[in-house]
């Protein structure tokens, strides 16, 4: 546990679940956790405790990867922790494959048919989750990816090829999506076993991430929007090249500022915890640090987003983790870029570069 770590209350102490099984975190909340074939290699999901005109059963929160073992650990938990309860509603937090993958797989009952219900997600989130499943390409592969990272530094022909032959990466995890949905929207609010959970909407990371809060439990079923090990990815993507999604994300924590500083976090990835103040604190001082780095950096000379990241990763990266690494090098170059202290240019080499404005 490093020093960012040891501010923050983790009130389940090492407790890990299982694939296959769950930990009640709260009346009528059991956490589960299934594996992800990245560095990355777990995301949590939640079964709350529901009823839905009159009939008792579960809403699941998040999905996972299409995956013949995410699949068996689904079904086992269909068999072993619904209480011969059936699943009554799918809420997705956002379009990301660990998220939304087994969504149209959940929603139709699993391999056995046992259910057919609605998903439930915003419409940012459903239409463009829509869009790349159906697609030949996403932000992290395809000829769109692989041209985008070249104009912006990456020039290894190995590294684009690979971004090239990934153009079915998105389609794999998330090879179908449900044909109809339920809107979430932000301030709503979504009445699931008895609690009302009210729709926290977050920008930068996704197009309109859904969290949920129960206000009177004290419960932030935060996604993806505050995590607490590692940061959030926030990335400019192919698909809108001009972005500003830091600046999105960081005006999106002051969403979460508003809640009791002991509300009780569940988070995506890692553990439930406690400390919410305390790391949305830590989250800006790490943007502040990175956008200080990466100012001082371009008044020495022009930089690119190729020539940011081992400013700001300083590790080997594979091609996953290179994708995600480019993306989050120009979004802080974008912030600065976009609120005049960089300008940038397109050099005689096609690669866009980054300098200190005068």
């Amino acid at each position: 546990m490093n020093a960012l770590e040891h501010q923050l209350d983790y009130p389940f102490g090492a407790t890990l679940p299982e694939p296959g099984h769950v930990f009640d975190v709260a009346p009528g909340v059991k956490w589960l956790r299934m594996p992800l074939p990245f560095a990355l290699d777990h995301i949590n999901l939640w079964l709350l405790r529901d009823e839905i005109d009159g009939e008792a059963g579960w809403t699941i929160v998040d999905c996972g990867i299409a995956s013949d073992t995410i699949k068996a650990h689904w079904e086992q938990l269909f068999d072993s922790a619904l209480e011969g309860l059936p699943v009554l509603r799918v809420i997705v937090t956002h379009c990301h494959p660990d998220h939304l993958g087994l969504a149209h797989w959940l929603c139709n009952g699993g391999d056995r048919a046992r259910w057919n219900v609605r998903l439930w997600i915003t419409l940012g989130e459903y239409m463009l989750g829509r869009v790349m499943s159906a697609g030949d390409g996403s932000n992290a592969g395809g000829e769109g990816a692989a041209r985008h990272f070249a104009r912006h530094g990456l020039t290894d022909e190995n590294s684009l090829d690979k971004l090239r032959n990934r153009k079915s990466y998105y389609s794999n995890l998330v090879p179908a999506v449900p044909s109809q949905y339920r809107r979430l929207r932000e301030g709503a609010t979504v009445a699931i076993g008895g609690r009302s959970w009210r729709v926290v909407t977050g920008f930068g990371h996704s197009p309109e991430h859904c969290a949920l809060w129960s206000e009177a439990d004290g419960v932030l079923i935060s996604g993806d929007m505050v995590l607490p090990r590692i940061s959030t990815n926030v990335s400019v993507f192919d698909i809108e090249p001009e972005g500003n999604p830091l600046a999105l994300y960081l005006e999106s924590l002051g969403r979460y500022e508003t809640m009791a500083a002991d509300t009780l976090v569940l988070p995506s990835h890692s553990k439930p915890f406690r400390g919410l103040h305390t790391r949305i604190g830590q989250l800006r001082d790490h943007h502040t640090a990175r956008l200080a780095e990466v100012r001082d950096a371009c008044r020495e000379r022009p930089h690119s987003a190729a020539d940011i990241v081992p400013l700001m990763f300083k590790r080997e990266l594979d091609i996953h983790q290179m994708t995600f690494a480019m993306g989050e090098a120009l979004a802080h170059l974008h912030l600065l870029w976009l609120d005049g202290t960089l300008t940038r240019s397109i050099d005689e080499d096609g690669v866009i570069r980054f300098a200190l404005a005068r």
